[in-house]
């Protein structure tokens, strides 16, 4: 059956290799196996319409592959599915001076894209540490987030149009770039953060804003969580923000062995905050360090940097965006969990506890977007303890955690979408009413069930 491949795609289009399968077979989930029957690579989206129709015809799943930068298990091929990779469909194009909108294919790397709006003399905001392998199908499909969510939004703030190919074969042209669209349902909102279930985007309408003025980076040392919310209400409500990120000293640890970055101050603390300002009008890097004095006098401050210049704002960027790096040689088992910013100290505070009296063998690093409520956790495989055994308790420590989030009103998953991996526990975020309408959305575009299958809904 796979040989009629062939009458859709160039035989230098499809793979059949293994040492294809586990480069495009899966993403970065370090605890799935993986088995495709095949990999292939369309270049527009009337190929992709094609594989789909035949696909529906043969009863053959399908799975999307973008830069394979999720850590849900979404891209990684379950079930012996074709994985349609979009690495070939890389056009940016149709730039719109007026608008400030570009179409990119769903192949476009993110970076790629960002340094395009640079070009124009433009601004992509959606950014995250994966910039540079992460594809804007992929983004969407996940409505990805980010460092800077605290500011501009997730990506679904930045589509304003989508071309998409249904799990039925039909092609969908989705608003169509329009700011104001009152003509009902808006389905290209439904394929945003869908994460393949519904259909494959295949192209996308980006829209792009003049560039910030003036970023300032700063980060402090702090010893409590507490200080580390105090700092957040200090400065958001009086300073143009455009992140606010919250690391660990163990984070801060593994980054330093890892890379020649330096400590960015000499006193040691416990928990550490960097944030970004545009400094929009005269005077805001002033205030900002009044603040930074203010805070420093209440005691919720140890110690802080300001960037003193462009190469400075990049190092300091460095200690947080490198964490993920640093860790991946301890095959960890990563979360990444939401709650009402009003709500971090305590979640943290409750989970924190429950780590260390319970899994006090388990090196954990905590991280996240504070601004917004997005918690990452990464647990840490000691290296005497076999992967079987790690998973185990890493799996024990998330029935409490999502516990807790169910409790706390939370999402078991923020940005990295459900995937295989969190699916099971959905009902811990959705009630079982709202699960029922997400299965009947996703039978109306995908009848047959081939699209990401045993991916996102239980």
């Amino acid at each position: 059956m796979l040989k009629q491949l062939e009458d859709i795609f160039p035989k230098d289009r499809i793979k059949l290799d293994q040492e294809s399968f586990d480069v495009y077979g899966r993403d970065w989930t370090k605890h799935i196996a993986h088995c495709p029957s095949a990999i292939v690579f369309p270049e527009n989206t009337e190929q992709v319409q094609s594989l789909v129709k035949w696909a529906r015809k043969n009863n053959v799943k399908l799975l999307p592959s973008g830069g394979r930068t999720g850590l849900s298990g979404a891209a990684t091929a379950i079930d012996n599915e074709v994985v349609v990779s979009f690495e070939k469909m890389r056009a940016i194009r149709d730039f719109n001076e007026v608008d400030q909108t570009v179409v990119c294919e769903a192949g476009v790397i993110t970076e790629s894209l960002q340094n395009y709006a640079i070009e124009k003399g433009l601004f992509y905001p959606v950014d995250f540490a994966a910039r540079g392998s992460s594809q804007i199908g992929g983004n969407v499909a996940t409505n990805a987030g980010g460092i800077k969510v605290l500011r501009y939004g997730l990506t679904r703030q930045w589509v304003t149009g989508l071309k998409v190919v249904t799990g039925k074969g039909d092609i969908l042209n989705l608003n169509q770039g329009l700011i104001k669209n009152a003509t009902g349902y808006d389905l290209r909102h439904l394929f945003i953060g869908s994460e393949g279930t519904l259909g494959f985007v295949t192209e996308v309408i980006v829209q792009l804003l003049p560039p910030p003025k003036d970023l300032s980076v700063m980060m402090f040392g702090l010893s409590s969580l507490d200080d580390v919310l105090n700092l957040y209400k200090t400065f958001k409500f009086q300073l143009p923000l455009t992140a606010f990120e919250m690391f660990t000293d163990v984070a801060l640890k593994h980054v330093l062995q890892n890379d020649e970055l330096q400590k960015p101050f000499e006193t040691d603390s416990k928990y550490y905050v960097l944030l970004e300002l545009e400094s929009i009008s005269e005077g805001i890097l002033e205030s900002a360090m009044e603040l930074f004095e203010e805070c420093f006098d209440k005691g919720w401050v140890e110690d802080g940097t300001v960037s003193q210049s462009e190469a400075q704002s990049k190092m300091l960027w460095r200690l947080r965006e490198d964490i993920s790096e640093a860790t991946s040689a301890y095959e960890p088992y990563k979360n990444d969990i939401s709650v009402r910013v009003s709500h971090v100290t305590e979640f943290l505070n409750e989970m924190d506890k429950i780590l260390i009296e319970q899994y006090a063998d388990i090196e954990v690093v905590w991280f996240g977007h504070i601004g917004d409520g997005n918690l990452h956790i990464n647990m840490l495989k000691p290296e005497n303890m076999s992967s079987d055994n790690f998973i185990k308790k890493c799996k024990s420590a998330n029935v409490e955690m999502f516990q807790m989030i169910e409790r706390f009103k939370g999402s078991i998953s923020a940005e990295h979408g459900l995937g295989f991996t969190k699916k099971a526990d959905l009902e811990k975020t959705r009630s079982i009413e709202e699960i029922e309408y997400l299965r009947g959305i996703r039978k109306v575009f995908d009848p047959d069930g081939i699209l990401s299958p045993g991916k996102m809904l239980p």
